[in-house]
């Protein structure tokens, strides 16, 4: 069994040959504009344009915690905008992120990229301004996605 990838880059240019599949958390309340989306944004204008849209035709669709949006985004790649966290302000409830929607995420990554014969590619997702812990997150993508066989690069940004 191969273990997690870890690299420093650019999660937004995966390195590899392949179908590639970048997963990223975002929140449940349709905000967008801090963190790593921006650099997501900055590259293609996709993945935001299918996340608001998905966040205002909620009521009619499956936005939630746990939710995946796999947007495709060039050829032999895609992004997948999760679902896992519930708000964006840390206080007097907590961190923001939630670990059962990150697991669940990664479950229906983990079913896309065995589909796509796709390769993983992420920052630490879930423990930027989500608050995670990467010694939570970090087992969860194990179990999910590298023992099911697919290749996962994480990304530290930064030279």
């Amino acid at each position: 069994m191969s273990e997690i990838t870890y690299v420093r880059g650019d999660a937004t240019a995966p390195v590899g040959e392949g179908v590639k599949l970048i997963g990223h958390v975002c929140n449940d309340v349709g905000g967008w504009g801090k963190g790593f989306v921006l650099a997501v944004s900055a590259r293609w204008p996709e993945p935001e344009a299918a996340y608001r849209r998905w966040y205002r035709e909620r009521a009619a669709n499956d936005f939630a915690l746990g939710a995946v949006q796999f947007v495709d985004v060039g050829p032999l790649l895609w992004v997948a905008n999760m679902i896992g966290q519930h708000g964006i302000r840390r206080g007097g409830t907590g961190v923001p992120v939630r670990y059962e929607a990150i697991d669940a995420g990664l479950a229906a990554v983990a079913d896309r990229a065995a589909g796509l014969g796709a390769s993983v590619h992420m920052p630490r997702i879930g423990c930027g301004l989500a608050g995670g812990s990467w010694a939570r997150v970090e087992p969860m993508i194990v179990e999910r996605l590298v023992r099911r066989g697919t290749a996962v690069t994480v990304y530290d940004h930064g030279g």
